[in-house]
């Protein structure tokens, strides 16, 4: 069955509410340059109608999602749809040179996917180069109608967008530290719904106001769309009760600073219980390697109704930047909800063990004159990953070769002291190689981070499924000790998760989404430098178990 028969099935079966529960929702998006204002200078940046942050893309549990994206500007764009699991539609995942090719300047692409099984936040944003910076959204799905939250209802929903602005191009900042060989540029400022808040060297900067009413109390659906740095966010003389997190419920618990990384998406509840006045916002930086970052925080308003706008602001202190024990005290916390209704389906047998290290490397580069004649690069298993000019799901699905091979490595190439230094030899060898995997096998993935040039906290996405996160710890991972101790009992689901800083991270899904699935760093500078692979996932028995045909609409390289 081609991709237009199974739009007119879809929108059959929604026309027939008594038979599917379910709606079909259109959107539109127009990716567009806007000439934007901030830290009292001025640059053009890419955007979806004309907004930063996007607009908010909202739909229902099972919905169908059809977005048109015109491509208005002079940039090839692609739209990932950030946690959506997308069952047998890769082709509208959007990663680009994995499952599509960019859409062209002029060209336009129908991205058709179904909400199949999930409600929560997630979040939508570009996936080449570096336009996500500023080509970023919410993705709210409600729960099917009449289905209630699993915790007390909220009078109102807020979205609370993080992000970093650069004032420079960021393609032109990539592009100058590829040609370099080192690190690029940090951010100049974070921003909160787009907003830096009060800078010291620019008056004139707007602050967003998040407004509420005394006595009520409110979602928050927080995103952390940054580039590349994980923020820590709290709320001056207010405590957060967590509820969710990458679109999974999680058990309740209440604390003052929440830990979110660059793809990940928190919900927590807010009391509005305190006197009227203005409390402060604020998102800054978690960072406790010898890393370089973007030191300013971004701050926002909450506004109780009816307080005078000349009433002074009741401050907070952000944690430290290396506040490791803030950090590890929010994740410690998560615990999936695990209910009759919410089952937590972690698999407790696994077909395939993967140890996956994680870090940077060093490459030779004759032309890298400011880097000594050598580039920094990233790796998985030693592996820098090599994009290719055809889309890997293209090559699949077409049986194309020489695309990509099935040889990414299970292992480590060389044993070393992983959280140590490193081995004498930085290189790491480039590939374009996938790990195949039969449908519906379970996988377990240990993501250790190594201390090559410097150890470093990697938040790793997996596309097109969650995961349940079974263990993390500091130091080597140590096969016949650390998996005794693993949760396989209400383990946080996800499908972003931090490999802590010379530590180590567990997870294990089930591989019952055929298609070929890119796994990141979503720290951008890292998956640019190659800190990448994808999985390859058969296809199972019958057309419910295959990848669905390609539309017609589908972008040309």
């Amino acid at each position: 069955m081609d991709s237009h028969w199974v739009r007119m099935v879809l929108l059959i079966a929604c026309i027939l509410p008594a038979l599917v529960e379910c709606r079909v929702r259109h959107y539109k998006f127009h990716v567009v340059s806007k000439q934007t204002n901030r830290l009292c200078s001025s640059k053009s940046i890419v955007t979806i109608n004309g907004k930063f942050p996007g607009p908010t893309l909202y739909a229902r549990e099972d919905d169908t999602v059809l977005v048109k994206v015109i491509n208005q500007v002079n940039h090839n764009v692609t739209i990932h749809w950030h946690g959506v699991r997308q069952l047998r539609t890769g082709w509208a995942d959007g990663p680009a040179y994995v499952t599509q090719c960019p859409i062209q300047p002029g060209q336009t692409y129908l991205y058709n996917f179904t909400l199949t099984g999930q409600r929560g936040t997630l979040l939508y944003h570009a996936h080449v180069n570096w336009l996500r910076s500023t080509l970023h959204g919410a993705l709210v799905i409600l729960p099917k109608r009449g289905v209630p939250y699993p915790f007390p209802k909220p009078d109102d929903e807020l979205v609370v967008v993080l992000g970093e602005w650069w004032k420079s191009d960021t393609e032109a900042i990539i592009n100058e530290a590829l040609k370099s060989g080192l690190a690029p540029n940090v951010s100049d400022a974070h921003t909160i719904n787009g907003l830096p808040g009060a800078v010291t060297n620019c008056s004139t900067q707007d602050v967003y106001n998040l407004p509420v009413e005394s006595g009520k109390t409110y979602l928050l659906r927080i995103i952390n769309a940054a580039l590349n740095e994980e923020l820590f966010f709290k709320i001056a003389g207010h405590k957060l009760t967590v509820v969710e997190v990458d679109a999974t419920y999680v058990k309740p618990f209440k604390i003052e600073t929440i830990l979110i990384a660059p793809g990940q998406t928190t919900n927590v509840l807010l009391n509005a219980d305190q006197k009227f006045g203005k409390y402060l916002v604020a998102a800054s930086p978690f960072m406790d390697a010898p890393i370089a970052v973007d030191n300013l925080t971004a701050t926002a308003t909450l506004h109780y109704t009816g307080t005078l706008a000349a009433t002074p602001t009741i401050l907070t202190t952000p944690p430290p930047k290396n506040s490791t024990q803030i950090a590890n005290n929010f994740i410690s916390s998560l615990r999936g909800l695990n209910s009759k209704k919410y089952p937590v389906n972690v698999p407790l047998t696994v077909d395939h063990s993967l140890f996956f290290t994680v870090g940077l490397g060093i490459s030779p580069c004759p032309s890298c004159k400011a880097a000594n004649g050598s580039r920094v690069v990233a790796a998985i298993n030693n592996v820098t990953f090599i994009m290719p000019t055809i889309a890997l799901l293209q090559a699949h699905y077409f049986n194309i070769k020489g695309v990509f091979t099935t040889d990414f490595p299970a292992n480590p190439p060389h044993l070393f002291n992983y959280s140590g230094p490193g081995p004498a030899n930085l290189n790491t060898e480039t590939g374009t190689k996938v790990y195949r995997v039969p449908f519906n096998a379970t996988v377990q993935v240990v993501l250790q981070d190594t201390g090559i040039i410097a150890p470093e906290n990697h938040p790793v996405h997996l596309h097109g499924f969650n995961f349940f996160v079974v263990g993390r710890g500091v130091g080597n991972f140590n096969p016949k000790i650390d998996p005794k101790n693993f949760n396989l009992v209400d383990p946080v689901e996800r499908n972003t998760i931090g490999v802590p800083a010379g530590g180590w991270t567990a997870f294990r899904f089930r591989a019952d989404n055929p298609g070929v699935w890119f796994m990141h760093c979503h720290l951008e500078v890292h998956t640019t430098w190659g800190l990448k692979m994808a999985f390859l996932v058969d296809n199972g028995k019958g057309p419910k178990q295959s990848v669905i045909p390609p539309p017609k609409d589908l972008p040309k390289c």
